[in-house]
C-alpha cells in the first residue's frame, strides 16, 4: 500500500503526474477488493483479488521501467520505496525462468507441504496430466511457469 503523502513527505520525482491516474485506478480497485464481502469463500480465497491487483500494479511499474523505458530510474526507485510496487517480485521477474511469476510466496519452499518443493502453479502445463486443473492455494494463479 502506498504511503500517504503529506506536506512533510518528499515530493514525487518528475514524471509521476503522467502515471498517477493509472496508479490511482489501481488504488481504487484495491480498496474495492479489500471491502468486498468474502462470505462463502475460503480464508485464502478472499485474498486472491488483492494479490492479483498487487501483481498487475507491480507489473505495470516493471514494464514502464524495463520494457518501455518510459520512466526514470529516480521515479522507479521512488515508486518501489513508497510501496507502489513489490520490489522482491520485480527482482525475480528479471531472472530467467521467473518472467511470469505470480507471487514470491509460490517459490518459497518453507510454505509448501513437501520440503524443497514449489507451488503447483510453477509446474509447466506440459508436465501435468491432461485435464488437471491447477490452482495455487496462495494467490489463485492457474500457471505462472515460463513454459506455460
Amino acid at each position: 500500500m502506498p504511503k500517504i503523502r503529506t506536506s512533510r513527505t518528499r515530493k514525487p520525482p518528475e514524471g509521476f503526474e503522467e502515471i498517477e491516474s493509472v496508479l490511482d485506478d489501481y488504488a481504487k480497485k484495491m480498496r474495492d477488493a479489500e471491502n468486498e464481502s468474502h462470505e462463502g469463500k475460503r480464508k485464502t480465497e478472499s485474498l486472491w483479488p488483492i494479490m492479483r491487483i498487487s501483481h498487475t500494479r507491480s507489473r505495470y511499474i516493471y514494464e514502464l521501467y524495463y520494457k518501455r523505458e518510459a520512466i526514470s530510474k529516480e521515479l522507479y526507485e521512488w515508486l518501489l520505496k513508497e510501496g507502489y510496487g513489490d520490489a522482491n517480485l520485480i527482482a525475480k521477474w528479471k531472472k530467467q525462468g521467473y518472467e511470469k511469476l505470480c507471487c514470491v510466496r509460490c517459490i518459497q519452499s518453507r510454505d509448501m507441504n513437501y520440503t524443497g518443493s514449489t507451488c503447483i502453479c510453477r509446474v509447466p502445463k506440459a508436465q501435468l496430466k491432461e485435464g488437471t486443473v491447477v490452482e495455487c492455494t496462495h494467490c489463485g494463479c492457474r500457471g505462472c511457469s515460463s513454459d506455460s
